[in-house]
């Protein structure tokens, strides 16, 4: 399947991902489940190589659980923060925690934030702001360099890339640029609080410790991104791996292994940490030299593996996003 590219307007590109999947993606294995009551929304996971770091959405301080690799919670890194709502988790390479407070299901937040957190428990504030609106957003990357990269969750399925446009400054805000788009189509992967229409909104992303492999995830599937020379946005430009995470009740959490391991997980307690094994190896080099193809349009295409996007289905979108962000998202949030 073909990633196809549509030029927006100078520098911008919207990239519409055509589910791809390569014929040997092995099955998620359950690892172990998450049994503690504590972390009953996983939302965001990150690992080390020796122990896995997790979030919950929301909440009403900075926790970081410190998870073993049978799910206990070994230890948690707090701070009395009260952020408005966590979405996503990343690692830097200097062991730096970055939680991603940028979920705003009502689209009322004049700005969202950073936390950049240390393992010691020290956080740091970096507020941003969009410019072009409130969004709703659960997916954070760091490049290489450790530039933070944002991508929306868009009950349509096109999915906006933001970075900051400058250098980070604590509070700030710091000004966000609109860097591209991401549309994704609708699979028939099983699973998600909405159906199908999971399938095609962002809850996740992460990259490999050495920043050569990205991955997004929505609901129901993770899509693998070559980036050879750590370039986000050029990566997002490639045609990728698409890798089904079936059945999982509200799968949000993505994270790599240091051996290149796709580890995923979903809100609810008893619900399993599934890892597909060698899931980096799965996009070869060659990918990076297979940019998306030219097309005036992509939405409401079907494909092989995916369903089409077109508008009586956006408003069935809509509609039924209202069990997940209007009903399980009634959680306390400050302004």
């Amino acid at each position: 399947m073909k990633v196809l590219r549509i030029p927006v307007c100078a520098g911008l590109l919207l990239l519409t991902a055509v589910p791809a999947l390569a014929a040997d993606v092995p099955a998620p294995e359950t690892v172990c489940t998450v049994k503690d009551s504590r972390l009953n929304e996983l939302s965001g996971l990150v690992s080390d190589g020796k122990q896995w770091y997790a979030i919950n959405d929301g909440g009403t301080k900075i926790q970081v659980f410190v998870l073993g690799r049978d799910c206990a919670v070994k230890k948690v890194i707090s701070n009395p923060t009260d952020p408005f709502d966590v979405e996503d988790l990343a690692r830097a390479s200097d062991g730096t925690l970055w939680l991603s407070d940028t979920g705003d299901n009502k689209k009322a937040r004049e700005t969202v934030a950073l936390h950049a957190v240390t393992p010691a428990g020290k956080s740091t504030l970096y507020r941003l702001s969009y410019p072009d609106g409130q969004h709703d957003t659960e997916a954070l990357l760091l490049d290489k360099k450790g530039v933070p990269y944002l991508i929306t969750k868009d009950i349509l399925g096109e999915a906006k890339i933001y970075r900051p446009s400058g250098e980070l400054q604590s509070p700030g805000p710091t000004p966000l640029e609109k860097v591209g788009s991401l549309k994704i189509q609708a699979t028939d992967t099983p699973g998600s609080p909405v159906g199908s229409f999971g399938s095609v909104l962002v809850t996740g992303a992460a990259s490999t410790v050495d920043g050569t492999v990205i991955a997004v995830r929505t609901y129901t599937d993770a899509y693998l991104y070559s980036a050879p020379d750590g370039d986000v946005v050029a990566a997002l430009k490639r045609q990728p791996v698409r890798v089904p995470l079936p059945n999982e009740k509200q799968g949000e959490a993505i994270a790599f292994e240091p051996d290149g391991t796709l580890l995923s997980g979903s809100e609810g307690v008893g619900e399993p940490i599934r890892a597909v094994a060698g899931a980096a190896g799965l996009v070869t080099p060659s990918s990076a030299s297979s940019p998306a193809g030219e097309s005036s349009s992509a939405s409401g295409s079907p494909d092989s593996s995916g369903v089409p996007v077109g508008p009586a289905i956006a408003i069935a979108v809509a509609v039924a996003a209202g069990g997940v962000f209007g009903v399980s998202k009634l959680r306390r949030r400050r302004s």
